[in-house]
């Protein structure tokens, strides 16, 4: 069977079709995302999250010292966003079977990534995901499920000097939360 170009396909459509764009994306210095590996066998799944030396410093993320593992639940169809530490680095872990779409901004002005943004998809598979202090994040749950978001922080949380600081949701605009349609 031979291809067809898009001379084939009607002009009402024609000037409609685009390509899939596969290329890299855009990224942030010092955001890191690993795969985690899942093991399957007859009775369910293991999946091995996170490990550390004898310093209580993450393997995987030298130099993450944990202070506080937190869990936060995100409600179906919300955006939170946004968020920036100043103090703390964080670790985000959703389930393989959730589905969170997440958004970083680095908003270091030294930074060699200063003002990129990423959209990044968490759930689907096992991984964590490295956000550094400075870096601004958020999420939104497309879903109609509520989802877990677990995160492991480098400082503990001090509500008398809370490391929260915030910019409106929609700084990138409405359309940078809503789910891409190709």
């Amino acid at each position: 069977m031979s291809s067809i170009t898009l001379d084939d396909i009607d002009e009402k459509f024609r000037d409609e079709v685009v390509v899939q764009d596969y290329s890299l994306k855009s990224t942030i210095e010092g955001v890191k995302i690993i795969d985690l590996k899942k093991f399957v066998g007859e009775d369910g799944h293991f999946s091995e999250i996170i490990h550390f030396n004898q310093n209580a410093e993450s393997e995987e993320f030298p130099k993450f010292k944990v202070a506080q593992i937190n869990r936060g639940k995100v409600l179906p169809s919300t955006v939170k966003a946004w968020h920036m530490h100043l103090r703390q680095d964080e670790i985000w872990y959703v389930y393989p079977e959730d589905h969170l779409f997440v958004g970083l901004l680095d908003l270091r002005k030294d930074s060699k990534t200063k003002e990129n943004s990423m959209k990044i998809v968490m759930g689907g598979k096992s991984r964590l995901l490295f956000i550094p202090k400075g870096v601004a994040h958020g999420c939104a749950n497309f879903t109609q499920d509520s989802i877990n978001l677990f995160y492991l922080v480098s400082e503990k949380f001090d509500i008398n000097n809370p490391d929260e600081q915030r910019l409106a949701w929609d700084i990138l605009g409405k359309d940078f939360w809503q789910p891409k349609k190709e």
